[in-house]
Formats: structure tokens, sequence, C-alpha cells
């Protein structure tokens, strides 16, 4: 076997075993996510964590009960994020926020989120679901004061 050759088969076998890695860090929605389970919270934002493959906001929810739950929604990705007008500041911390989306298929505090609404201004921002046809519903603007709560 030539050197070439050698070079050609080690490279192979790095990236063979590089490649699975990869897959596994990401998911599809399906395999996370309920879509039968679709979610409506109205909290407030107590972390914003821009990270890859996915950004993710953490909000705290009062409960049935007067409980305050926290949530951890997960959104698309920073840059796709940005893509749609989103920058590193568009939500900070004590932002009362209106949130659309699906729950997680465990049952968990947790979600995929598909539209924001900023409570203050009722501005509706697309949230980079991954769900299948999330898109369409984020074009959908609230048309009073009374639909900013979703």
């Amino acid at each position: 076997m030539t050197k070439r050759s050698q070079f050609l088969a080690l490279a192979a076998c790095a990236a063979s075993l590089a490649i699975p890695a990869q897959l596994l860090a990401h998911h599809s929605f399906a395999s996370e996510f309920d879509a039968k389970q679709p979610i409506k919270l109205h909290g407030v934002v107590t972390k914003v964590a821009w990270t890859n493959p996915h950004a993710y906001i953490h909000i705290e929810v009062e409960g049935d009960k007067g409980d305050v739950q926290e949530w951890a929604l997960e959104m698309g990705s920073p840059n796709g994020l940005m893509r749609n007008g989103w920058t590193r500041d568009t939500l900070g911390v004590g932002t009362e926020v209106y949130i659309a989306g699906t729950r997680a298929r465990d049952g968990s505090n947790k979600g995929n989120v598909r539209t924001v609404v900023l409570a203050e201004s009722c501005k509706r921002l697309f949230a980079g679901s991954s769900e299948p046809g999330a898109e369409k519903e984020s074009n959908a603007a609230p048309t009073t004061e009374k639909d900013c709560g979703l």
C-alpha cells in the first residue's frame, strides 16, 4: 500500500468516526416534540442562551395553582434567528412574553417555540421552529391588542 493510499484510508476512517457524532448531536422535531401537544404560555424571561444548534429561552409561568413553573424552550439556530431579525438583545431577562409552540414528548416543562410575542408591543417574532408548517403560522400577526396574547 502506498503512502497516499494509507493517508486516504486513514482520512476515510477519521471521517467515518466524526460523522456519527454530528448526526447524534441533532434531532428531528418529531423525536423530541409532539405536534399534538400545542402549548400557549405567558411568562417572564429568566434566561436566554444563544447556543448551537438551537437557542433557548427560559421563562417563568404561573401555574393553575399559583405556583411558578420554569419552562425551557427551544428555538431555531442563532444564525436562523438573526436572519429573521433577532439580535442578542431582542429578549432580555425580565421581558414579558407570550409563547406558542409544542410540548416535549415526555410531558416535561420543555417545548419547541413557533412564535414569541412581546407583551409590551405585541410584536410577533418567528422563533425558527423546525415543526412542519410553523412558518405559515408565524406570519399571522395580531390585529388588535386583545389578540396580543395569541
